[in-house]
């Protein structure tokens, strides 16, 4: 017999020592919310981090919308690489869908302009200045 528990899955983004210019850029990008932020200094084992990597961000939960994302600097070893996986982010309305593809497109690359398509009034994909590929996506009843 399976015991059911409440699961929960949460995107940990790594972010390669940018982890703090990304926080900021969804704040004001998306209205994200920093729900806790723990540097490397911060932590009770001094092994956790590299040599000058205090201030680096250990871990972050932020909020967006009604979802919490995971993020940290991780290991600061180079490029960060967001392959394989898009966050989609689905709004009320269209003029809220084309707010803020532009502003998730500063910086970053639009993959498919924002349209009309067969499963909703406006839907586009764009990567951000970080590599992180969004879906926007008007909510439809």
């Amino acid at each position: 017999m399976r015991m059911t528990q409440n699961k929960m899955v949460q995107p940990y983004l790594f972010f390669e020592g940018r982890c703090e210019e990304a926080l900021e850029f969804y704040r004001v990008a998306l209205g994200a919310e920093v729900l806790m932020l723990m540097r490397y200094k911060e932590s009770p084992d001094p092994t956790m981090g590299s040599p000058g990597n205090g201030d680096k961000i250990m871990h972050a939960s932020v909020r967006i919308g009604e979802t919490t994302l995971l993020a940290s600097d991780g290991r600061c070893e180079g490029p960060a690489s967001f392959q394989g996986f898009a966050l989609s982010l689905t709004v009320p309305t269209e003029a809220e869908a084309d707010r803020l593809f532009a502003e998730l497109a500063k910086g970053g690359q639009v993959q498919m302009p924002l349209t009309k398509t067969f499963f909703s009034p406006r839907f586009g994909m764009v990567s951000d200045r970080f590599g992180i590929s969004w879906l926007i996506i008007v909510a439809t009843l």
